[in-house]
């Protein structure tokens, strides 16, 4: 029997449902269902590598936790990986398809609801209760012949809608009867129903509000969520979360580490910092374009991109590669992760064009390294060790292009396979590497942060902290949410075969 399935859409991007559906996942796999998560379409450079050895959105891969499985690529069948204003990546089923203009992507999409089904049927078929997550807003009528991620793919798949409207940004009850008002009448009687996220203050004062929506939609509504502080806790899909205000880390005796991110046009894989932003004496500052690297800073950290050389040409429109010249005149230390790594090298070379025209650009020169990118990539999750610090870690590598040179005799990991990893200046203070997530491993961070003369909190377990912060979100969904409703709300999906 087909599982049953419930979608929840948003009357915006960036309302929380992602966050909503974890949670969900979380709350209905703690009462013994099978559930999967599932985004038919997402867009984001926030990826992660799946089980199955394919790349799918951040967010499904932390839903897919919630929910107690392993990620695979059919939670999210499409990615869309932006690397221009106008273009994207494509990838599908895990694998790099190849890349489109947004115009071009508009035709695509039709054939791509194949890809799309399929996998919502394997889920189906593996599964109690599959909870879908839309992306940007049904609103967006003007793309709605071939949709595959929202009302499109309910359509096809006979899946009814759940809104979510994010009262935090105001004009919410807009929000809603404007969605209601501007579909049409088939994809309007999808809709089962909605929610409020991110309430502050006393709910009671909205009680004409949801008069109001229900008067002029008839649409009932789930419940009225309040803001969830420790959502921060969690990792973040969309870049905008790097843009709200950084939390200043400090001890007791004011001891500190201060690290400097350049906030990159196409930043990618991001959550890379969320464990040195969880550390009370990290000092982690996200520096936005047009604003210097701070002189104070101890580290540098140049992070992940979906765009190596058109970030090259950012950061230098921004003057940050004279703030990391005279960093390291002060004796600071620069660590480059993936597209930061390639960034460190002296070139970086594109003869296939795989991000843009070929071509060649000059890297920042700070490690003896050249990388040239090729259509192939490199997708793995594995073990390895820090050689500087003896401690194990635990990430993946998701990325195009090889890098060589001489500082490679000073590698940064010695990897599971016996292979080693990355590039370190003859001085030790110039560093890069292509593995994700190497600040969750408790140890190595604190040993790292000791390398530059701060401290980790020794009570810090970050990934646990994850876990934990899921179930608070459970349980916070439970006391203000009509979950049985919800529940009873999900239909058994009709996936064509």
């Amino acid at each position: 029997m087909a599982a049953r399935a419930l979608m929840f859409q948003g009357t915006g991007s960036d309302v929380g449902k992602s966050l909503i559906v974890a949670g969900l996942c979380r709350l209905y796999a703690r009462r013994g269902l099978r559930v999967r998560p599932f985004k038919p379409q997402n867009m984001s450079n926030n990826a992660a590598v799946s089980a199955d050895g394919g790349e799918i959105g951040r967010a499904q891969a932390l839903q897919a936790r919630a929910a107690g499985i392993e990620p695979t690529v059919d939670l999210n069948p499409v990615l869309l990986k932006p690397e221009t204003d106008t273009g994207a990546q494509i990838v599908v089923h895990g694998r790099r398809l190849g890349h489109a203009r947004a115009r071009e992507f508009q035709a695509l999409k039709p054939t791509l609801l194949a890809a799309v089904l399929e996998s919502a049927a394997r889920l189906a078929d593996s599964s109690d209760l599959v909870l879908v997550e839309g992306a940007g807003s049904p609103a967006e009528i003007n793309l709605r012949a071939g949709d595959i991620a929202n009302m499109g793919f309910a359509e096809a798949a006979g899946v009814p809608v759940v809104l979510i409207g994010d009262i935090d940004r105001g004009g919410v009850i807009a929000a809603l009867v404007g969605t209601h008002a501007v579909l049409d009448p088939a994809d309007r009687a999808r809709v089962a129903g909605y929610l409020i996220n991110r309430f502050r203050g006393d709910p009671t004062l909205f009680d004409d509000g949801l008069r109001a929506i229900g008067d002029r939609t008839g649409w009932p509504g789930f419940g009225v969520v309040p803001w969830f502080a420790d959502a921060v806790r969690l990792p973040a899909e969309d870049a905008v979360a790097l843009e709200r205000p950084a939390t200043t880390g400090s001890t007791a005796d004011g001891g500190r580490v201060v690290v400097a991110v350049p906030k990159l046009s196409r930043i990618a894989n991001f959550d890379d910092l969320d464990p040195l932003g969880a550390e009370p004496a990290v000092d982690l500052r996200i520096v936005q374009p047009g604003r210097a690297l701070p002189g104070d800073a101890d580290l540098v950290l140049l992070p992940g991109s979906k765009s190596t050389i058109g970030d090259l040409a950012f950061l230098r429109a921004q003057g940050w590669d004279v703030d990391i010249a005279a960093h390291v005149r002060r004796g600071g230390r620069v660590l480059g992760l993936c597209g930061g790594y390639q960034m460190l090298g002296r070139v970086v070379s594109d003869p296939d064009g795989i991000e843009g025209p070929p071509g060649a650009a000059a890297g920042l020169g700070l490690l003896d390294v050249e990388t040239v990118l090729s259509p192939d990539k490199t997708l793995t999750r594995t073990a390895a060790r820090h050689l500087a610090t003896g401690k194990p870690v635990v990430g993946y590598e998701i990325h195009i292009g090889r890098t060589e040179g001489p500082d490679r005799a000073r590698p940064v990991l010695a990897l599971a396979d016996g292979r080693a990893e990355g590039a370190t200046s003859a001085d030790g203070r110039i560093a890069g590497c292509y593995l994700h997530g190497l600040f969750v491993a408790d140890g190595f961070r604190r040993a790292y942060l000791q390398g530059l003369g701060g401290r980790g909190d020794p009570t810090l377990c970050f990934d646990a902290s994850i876990d934990a912060v899921l179930d608070r979100l459970a349980d916070h969904l439970a006391a203000h949410l009509d979950t049985e409703a919800l529940l009873a709300a999900a239909r058994p999906m009709t996936v064509p075969r």
